[in-house]
């Protein structure tokens, strides 16, 4: 079983007249393991998995897998539903198509309880042979997965090994690792990735690593490498473009960020998810001037 430790990206999805742009989409993942990436995460949130249908979903894992086999990067495929039989569904497909591990978000919407949420990830995890990371985002979901349900989980089931904590509480991650020594904690949030890398967390799935790869692989191998003045360095040099990247919801201007850098030809969301406004398009300008973008 892979150990789920390193530079992860939350892969974009990017689209031409309405339909996935599969031949961008190639690229964008070469790219990433061209900087240094060590696990892309295909169809998360970041990559519009709630707007794509279950074809489409199934398709960008199979593209992601085969993009990165010959490499040394991995496939942490996004499996997460409200239904629990459709994410069992999409981590039974994710297995069987060669993906590493699945990324499961919590059950969006119908604000399941504890036990809900326990007996959600212990179906998905048995149906499956391969790791299983939880993915917690409680301003996106409107439930927490709450730490002693983590400890649960993590306890009776073999392959849940791993947790993206996207609370923005470095409170929540001390508990978590306070708790649960052997857990994976993998850093959900941009803004804080130095914190909690700093605080024993194993890797981040980085929404700026679209953009930046190569700054968000060197900022976390540092953090592994116990160099963590170099990662704080970069920690704050990315300050000014994480901050940016969340002005609206994501992924509206990681989307006009790879846009405007030239990275992706087109610029299209699915409805409900818009065009940026025009000050937001003015703020993304401006930021990604003071970077160095690597290209395709």
């Amino acid at each position: 079983m892979i150990s789920l430790i390193g530079a992860m990206t939350a892969q974009i999805t990017p689209f031409k007249d309405g339909k996935l742009d599969e031949q961008t989409y190639e690229k964008l993942i070469k790219r990433q393991i061209d900087n240094g990436i060590d696990f892309i995460v295909p169809v998360g949130t970041t990559g519009e998995s709630a707007t794509l249908t279950h074809d489409e979903h199934k398709y960008c894992i199979e593209i992601a897998v085969a993009t990165a086999r010959g490499t040394n990067a991995k496939i942490v495929a996004g499996a997460g539903s409200n239904a629990t039989a459709e994410a069992v569904d999409l981590a039974l497909f994710a297995q069987t198509h060669g993906a590493d591990a699945i990324l499961s978000v919590a059950p969006y919407y119908n604000k399941p309880s504890q036990e809900g949420l326990y007996q959600h990830y212990k179906a998905i995890a048995g149906a499956v042979e391969i790791p299983v990371m939880l993915y917690n985002v409680p301003g996106r979901s409107a439930v927490d997965i709450e730490a002693s349900t983590v400890q649960r989980l993590f306890n009776d089931v073999k392959n849940i090994t791993a947790i993206k904590e996207a609370t923005g509480s470095m409170e929540r991650a001390v508990e978590l690792l306070a708790e649960n020594k052997d857990l994976i904690l993998i850093s959900g949030d941009d803004s804080i990735n130095y914190p909690l890398l700093a605080n024993g967390g194993q890797g981040v799935i980085s929404v700026t690593s679209n953009l930046l790869p190569n700054m968000i692989s060197e900022l976390v191998h540092s953090a592994l490498n116990s160099d963590l003045k170099r990662s704080k360095e970069i920690n704050d040099e990315l300050y000014t473009i994480n901050r940016s990247l969340f002005v609206e919801s994501n992924p509206i201007p990681i989307k006009a960020a790879m846009h405007i850098a030239g990275l992706m030809p087109n610029l299209e969301y699915r409805l409900p998810l818009t065009m940026p406004s025009k000050s937001t398009m003015d703020l993304l300008e401006k930021t990604i001037s003071k970077y160095n973008v690597v290209g395709l």
